[in-house]
């Protein structure tokens, strides 16, 4: 079964405009058109197309997406580079999770400060807390969210 650009759109939530962008930038290698040059989306398309986008959540550049998608075209001389590239943004995608891990940490730790401020209704008392008066599980998301200035 084959779609429209408008159906490709509505299914996969993105702008008709940018299903163009990827089409003339050779991102989705499998896509087909009608005599009259119309883009028909199938399987095949869509599942380039929601691999586009995993891999651009992920961080990676469009560049490096329409090298993977060469490389899905060639077929099974480049296995190896594929698989490479998966490990690496693997690691890619691990980094961005521990460093967003990092930033909900802090969040957790300002959403405390704010609500003990707001409840004293000044930040005077919480500002100038010990570090040992603060709750153990507070103490922790401190440790958490503070890794770079608690060596200094």
């Amino acid at each position: 079964m084959e779609i429209s650009i408008g159906e490709a759109a509505k299914l996969t939530n993105l702008s008709i405009s940018k299903l163009r962008y990827y089409d003339e930038h050779g991102l989705i290698p499998f896509l087909k058109r009608t005599s009259s040059g119309a883009r028909k989306f199938d399987k095949a398309s869509l599942d380039a197309l929601n691999m586009i986008e995993c891999l651009k959540n992920s961080g990676m550049q469009l560049k490096e997406i329409k090298q993977f998608m060469d490389w899905c075209t060639e077929g099974d001389a480049t296995l190896t580079n594929r698989l490479n590239m998966f490990y690496q943004q693997e690691k890619n995608v691990l980094a961005q999770i521990e460093t967003l891990q990092t930033s909900l940490h802090l969040i957790k730790f300002k959403q405390w400060y704010y609500e003990t401020a707001v409840q004293d209704k000044t930040d005077k008392f919480v500002k100038n807390m010990r570090y040992e008066d603060m709750p153990k599980d507070i103490q922790e998301l401190y440790d958490k969210s503070h890794k770079k200035t608690l060596k200094i």
